[in-house]
């Protein structure tokens, strides 16, 4: 100890050649940090020097008590010789400053050891275990362990440990069913309420990832800390099931009231912390990924939207997520999701709505860039529920169908004056194409109403426009598309549109009557295709196609008209153009088609002018009224071709059913072996319809189809169930030589899986034993 309080009064006198009187800008950083550091390794070196003898010796001297001062002294001489560098030591390092107090401190702790060691003297065998105990840290027995079991207290422990340190209480089960009880009374208080609700904030802080969420949030939320997942999802449980109820009770609100909540006296009580829940509520919604869990919190916000309406900018910021989730989630959740967005856009409807279509319609346009089997279902529950959002309030829904039908308009422009690619393509996209559907659909669904009937003339220009744009067969899909739009739309809003010019147009075309130069062994579909390339154009697969779609469109088209008082005039082209083609065609097949339809075309005409002949038709053609109601008898008698075409519309639904399983088609068609592979192993028990236990569960479909489990007993029954699998094999080997046997696709793949998802329902009822 006297060596190191030496050497740092030594370290503190000034060199040789320095005066005390030396400016304070002439001392360099470097030799203060070397000073510093070697005033630390000194401090090491005195501490070494103190530290207790493995043998104790008799003697040791203490050191003398004396030395405090000369350190203190030492350090006050540091203090005027070099200032600046004690002023560094202040600021940066201060335990330095500070050392001689604990080396006081380890004085009288060496004073005791010296009694210690004359103790130990006495008696060698106890002296060995006291200091094998002095040597190591025993820990105390009020330590426990952190883990779930804790959340499962026993009764009035809960109560004993209250409040923790800081006056932060522990939520556990017991807790949390004394809250259930109160929150189900009559008379529910408020404090309860406000309870619950900060227990979820500090649920939702335990899961974040820097943990303290909660006090920025709500300053209460330190009041209650949620430890493990028991807790946690009890919490969660609570509010979703009692929280809203209890609410309802609080403010007073009577069954059949039709007062908005927030409205009602005892709302100011609820609003502070209901805007904290809410808040708590949506950005639970936004981390969590699971189906199930989404479609219950989106049910249990739905039940909460109508105490949105007072909070906009939360409603924005709640509205906002329920659109992202509509237009990607799965299946149940884009309904649940559409199902709270109407709600609350409904609520506050003179301030959401313009807010909710522009960000829909956007999200829609931008979801549906590419359309596959697998996204079409999604695209079209979109435009259906979008359709339902713009008929809220048509007034405001004009503004935002004539803005954005421009749009396509402009688009449309370009590309005819400009003729580039890039001009093409804005035009020649499925965003282009299912903005067209949706504004045909709002216009077809409003048809009762005059706000949006003045747009129907230039979106048919514009669909129009479009077919005429580049007339060749490798944008037949994109055209039967458009023509799909416009005989929906003039169904719709029972307008005459011009379709029949454009659908006979395709048996003119040059390419299509030429001559397949190869055979496609799958059947082309353009349900997902506006684009052939030159590969697919020169398959038989198109042409069949084509003649599929024209008469399709034709009938339907036709049929609709066929109870038109001109219906007998209006076809007079079309005949026309269908017998000219039939003279050239040498496919039986196309012609046979044609021909059924022809006869029913050329049937229909012949029974309107039957009905017009009559003394019945005795009004002026200006009378629109009087034609109108002779038209709709004549609809009610039932035309032939209106016959034909419900007939055939039940025959094409069970075929389009049937080409959307691609997989079964191909295995019944080249009889492809199906390999049943066992059940994925999860961990989750299988139940049967009778609610008994499955311990081998069956993942195909067919009930006898079940997994071969080898008996371990009787070999011969193994051998007989592998018997008819050879069999199979062997039938398929040998239709191998016949027919190319396709591989399966991606898209198959994914269809596969998609059904086999949506056999099973992922959202259920809420219950008490799903958490």
């Amino acid at each position: 100890m006297k060596v190191a309080a030496k050497k740092v009064k030594s370290f503190g006198k000034p060199k040789a050649g320095i005066s005390k009187k030396q400016p304070k800008q002439e001392t360099n950083k470097k030799t203060v940090a070397k000073k510093a550091e070697k005033l630390k390794d000194e401090k090491v070196i005195a501490k070494k020097s103190k530290q207790k003898p493995l043998v104790a010796s008799k003697n040791v001297k203490p050191a003398k008590k004396g030395s405090k001062k000369s350190h203190k002294e030492d350090l006050e001489g540091l203090k005027q010789i070099d200032p600046e560098f004690y002023e560094f030591l202040k600021t940066n390092d201060k335990k330095l400053l500070d050392f001689n107090l604990l080396d006081s401190d380890e004085e009288d702790e060496d004073e005791d050891e010296k009694e210690a060691v004359a103790q130990k003297d006495a008696d060698s065998d106890s002296g060995d275990d006291e200091e094998n105990e002095e040597k190591y840290h025993k820990p105390s027995d009020d330590l426990a362990v952190a883990s779930d079991e804790s959340d499962f207290e026993e009764e009035g422990e809960g109560e004993d440990e209250a409040a923790a340190v800081g006056g932060t209480q522990k939520v556990t089960l017991n807790l949390l069913r004394q809250w259930e009880q109160q929150l189900g009374q009559t008379n529910v208080s408020i404090d309860i309420v406000r309870k619950v609700i900060q227990a979820f904030n500090s649920a939702l802080a335990s899961i974040s990832a820097d943990g303290a969420d909660g006090g920025e949030n709500q300053p209460n939320a330190a009041a209650f800390k949620v430890v493990g997942a028991a807790s946690f999802n009890g919490v969660i449980q609570l509010c979703v099931l009692h929280l809203q109820p209890a609410i309802i009770r609080v403010l007073g609100v009577r069954p059949n009231s039709s007062l908005p909540l927030h409205k009602h006296k005892k709302w100011v009580k609820v609003r502070g912390c209901l805007r904290y829940y809410l808040t708590d509520l949506i950005r639970l919604v936004e981390q969590v990924s699971s189906a199930n869990i989404l479609g219950v919190l989106l049910k249990h916000l739905h039940q909460m939207a109508g105490m949105v309406a007072p909070f906009t900018a939360l409603g924005k910021t709640i509205l906002k997520r329920l659109i992202v989730l509509w237009a990607t989630g799965d299946e149940t959740v884009r309904v649940l999701a559409f199902l709270c967005i109407l709600k609350i856009t409904r609520n506050q409807q003179g301030t959401m709505l313009n807010h909710v279509l522009k960000a829909m319609y956007l999200a829609y346009v931008r979801n549906s860039k590419f359309v596959s089997p697998n996204t079409l279902p999604g695209i079209n529950f979109m435009r259906r529920s979008l359709v339902e959002m713009f008929a809220l309030d048509l007034n405001v829904s004009y503004q935002h169908a004539f803005l954005y039908i421009r749009q396509l308009a402009i688009h449309l422009r370009n590309a005819v004056i400009l003729k580039k690619k890039d001009s093409f393509q804005a035009v020649y996209n499925w965003q282009f194409i299912n903005s067209l559907r949706l504004w045909a659909d709002l216009l077809g669904a409003s048809t009762n109403k005059p706000q949006l009937q003045p747009l129907v003339y230039p979106l048919v220009t514009i669909a129009t426009g479009v077919i005429r744009l580049i007339p060749t067969a490798q944008y037949f899909p994109l055209r039967f598309h458009c023509l799909q739009t416009l005989i929906s739309l003039a169904k719709e809003t029972q307008t005459y549109v011009p379709v029949l010019p454009l659908i006979v147009e395709v048996l003119r075309s040059n390419t299509f009557n030429r001559k397949h130069s190869t055979v496609s062994m799958k059947p082309l579909q353009f349900t997902c295709v506006l684009r052939l390339n030159k590969g697919q154009l020169a398959e038989n697969g198109f042409r069949d196609e084509v003649i599929e779609q024209v008469c399709a469109l034709l009938l339907e088209y036709l049929a609709h008209e066929s109870a038109s008082l001109a219906f007998s005039d209006l076809v007079v082209p079309a005949v026309m153009a269908i017998k000219a083609y039939l003279k050239e065609c040498r496919n039986s097949n196309y012609t046979r088609k044609l021909k059924q339809l022809l006869d029913k075309i050329q049937e229909s005409s012949k029974f309107v002018e039957q009905q017009r002949s009559k003394s019945t038709v005795t009004f002026d053609l200006k009378d629109a009224q009087a034609v109108a109601a002779w038209e709709q008898q004549l609809r009610l008698k039932r035309t032939p071709l209106d016959i034909y075409y419900a007939s055939w519309l039940k025959t094409h639904e069970t075929k389009k059913r049937r080409q959307a399983a691609q997989t079964d088609e191909i295995n019944s068609d080249y009889a492809v072996p199906k390999l049943k592979r066992p059940a994925a192993k999860t961990g989750v028990p299988v139940r049967n319809e009778n609610g008994e236990l499955e311990l081998f569960p069956s993942d195909s479909e067919d009930d006898e189809g079940g997994p071969h489990i080898p008996m371990d007993d009787d070999d011969d029954d193994e051998s007989e169930v592998e018997q008819p699998k050879q069999k199979k094999i062997k039938v398929a080997k040998s239709q191998k030589s016949k027919a190319v046997i396709p591989e399966p696709t991606e898209e198959a793949a994914a269809d596969d899986y998609d059904e086999a998802g949506a056999a099973v329902d992922i959202v259920k009822d809420l219950d008490l034993n799903d958490w």
